[in-house]
């Protein structure tokens, strides 16, 4: 019975993320200029963007970022699409997440969602969480946690989206 309850809540997280119509509009805070975004505006139409969910006290979160980061400009010369970060650190380690992207250089968008209203929105309940949109703003893949070699495993499917 376990089992059974098991895989019904797993399908239905599934047919929940992926039955979305449009993506959240829920507000997410850009690091860098302080302003608050729409979650659905932050993704551009007609490209391929790549989520990673992360906080600053997530090792496996800094590790699959760093290794995304170290391949990233070699994907963008063989496929366009977009990669940006989203954390769920609280309002008051926002600067910690300034300070970790910059010490990092990341060159990529990243955003804080300080209250996690839109993890709620996505449902989702543990990071690293990583999302791929596609180029009509649907989300198509989903992958939690990670483990070494797995960010192949996503541009794999990068690479799938976008010459679809």
């Amino acid at each position: 019975m376990k089992k059974l309850f098991a895989v019904l809540a797993a399908l239905a997280f599934t047919t929940s993320v992926f039955a979305q119509e449009e993506l959240p509009t829920t507000a997410i805070k850009d690091v860098n200029t302080g302003k608050k975004i729409a979650f659905n505006q932050t993704v551009e139409a007609g490209k391929v963007t790549v989520i990673s969910f992360w906080a600053t006290w997530c090792v496996p979160c800094k590790k699959e970022i760093k290794s995304i980061r170290e391949k990233l400009a070699g994907w963008k010369s063989e496929t366009d699409f977009n990669f940006m970060t989203v954390s769920l650190d609280e309002t008051r380690a926002e600067g910690l997440v300034r300070s970790y992207a910059k010490s990092q250089g990341w060159d990529f968008p990243y955003y804080i969602d300080p209250n996690s209203d839109l993890k709620r929105s996505l449902n989702f309940q543990n990071v690293p969480y990583t999302i791929i949109i596609d180029k009509s703003g649907k989300i198509v893949y989903q992958h939690s946690g990670y483990e070494e070699g797995s960010e192949n495993v996503t541009y794999e499917k990068v690479k799938e989206y976008a010459n679809k």
